[in-house]
């Protein structure tokens, strides 16, 4: 415990801290004040990222950096998860639908581009392992192939036979479910000699913290970072307004951004510290997590906590722009090699997509 303090001491982003207990006592206070409440949180997410990204590192220093990637973006996901999970029993799927397909689009472009860009400015060249790059990019091209095709049916069903497009919604969810599981036995069990780390990385400057103290950190902060987000969540939509922003920019962009701010933190840093591979473990497994995991355990939520069954069926704006992302990746991943201005590339397209929603968002959003 002395070293979480003394990391508190030293790290001047940590002082922000106090803004968590602030959020919640606005929220209780002055309710609403909904462009308030979304200022704080945002600023109490901050370090709460900031320490969740000192505890993973701990971690993937003693378990490498492909369990330390995966572990980072499922409990980084988690934040998602609940926040979507509250959506869902509220039956606000158009909310849930932006929030999976901006998440998915924000940790493929914009967390592995300014990786990239970070890690650059820093390394003249950076290394990673391509195949598991690869792999990543795969399961990415294969969930949007199973997001691709409700969409196209769900255009063409008539109301008479709609149930089509939920029947195969819940079959594809199922098969997502069981070929993430497949994809984690065969990269961290029966086929991990291909995904190790490709460069040795830099010594850190501060000893890692011990399992324990950081096992606690990671899921205290997890917590923490959960329900300052739904905070965010409940008082965006009102602070956006003010602000001039659309409800797409929103979802797709900002929502994105906020709640991935733990992942982002870790991804970051680890570019920072030529450990590329936990960068891009982080950024392209998060991605996959959401596609493969997060989407599909949202359709069978549904069932139990949703008025009504939820489907895979988003608006075609959407399935293009995560088609693009995953191919942006599979290009960008073939050679395992990195430089400053390949993130400027990636973050060139993600900006392209944000420019787009904040002017004309999607008619079916």
């Amino acid at each position: 415990m002395n070293l979480l303090f003394k990391e508190i001491l030293h790290n001047p982003i940590l002082w922000l801290l106090v803004f968590v207990p602030a959020v919640f006592v606005a929220e209780q206070v002055r309710p609403e004040a909904q462009t308030m409440l979304f200022v704080l949180s945002v600023l109490a997410i901050v370090p709460l990222a900031a320490l969740l990204s000192h505890a993973t590192e701990s971690v993937a220093a003693k378990t490498g950096d492909n369990v330390g990637g995966l572990l980072n973006a499922t409990l980084g996901n988690l934040t998602e998860l609940v926040i979507t999970l509250t959506a869902l029993s509220a039956g606000e799927y158009i909310l849930v639908k932006a929030s999976i397909a901006g998440a998915i689009v924000t940790n493929v472009l914009f967390m592995l581009g300014t990786s990239f860009l970070l890690g650059g400015l820093r390394h003249h060249a950076q290394q990673f392992n391509s195949a598991s790059a690869r792999l990543q990019a795969c399961l990415l091209f294969l969930a949007t192939i199973a997001l691709f095709l409700p969409t196209v049916v769900g255009l063409r069903v008539t109301a008479s036979n709609a149930d089509v497009t939920q029947t195969l919604s819940l079959c594809l969810a199922i098969l997502l479910i069981v070929i993430y599981a497949l994809g984690l036995l065969f990269s961290l069990k029966t086929h991990r000699e291909f995904f190790g780390s490709a460069t040795a990385h830099e010594e850190e400057d501060n000893a890692p913290w011990p399992l324990t103290l950081a096992f606690g950190t990671l899921g205290c902060v997890t917590v923490l970072v959960a329900m300052v987000s739904e905070i965010f969540v409940s008082s965006v939509q009102e602070a956006a307004q003010e602000m001039g922003m659309t409800d797409a920019f929103v979802g797709f962009i900002v929502v994105a951004l906020v709640g991935g701010a733990a992942e982002m933190a870790s991804a970051f840093s680890g570019a920072r510290k030529n450990r590329l591979d936990l960068s891009v473990g982080i950024a392209l497994g998060s991605a996959t997590q959401i596609a493969l995991f997060v989407a599909p355990v949202l359709v069978l939520a549904s069932y139990v906590l949703g008025p009504s069954p939820m489907t895979l069926q988003f608006w075609p704006g959407a399935v293009v722009m995560m088609l693009l992302a995953t191919l942006t990746a599979a290009m960008v991943s073939t050679g395992g090699r990195s430089a400053w201005f390949v993130g400027v590339l990636i973050i060139g397209v993600y900006l392209m997509f944000a420019i787009t929603l904040y002017l004309l968002p999607p008619s079916g959003a």
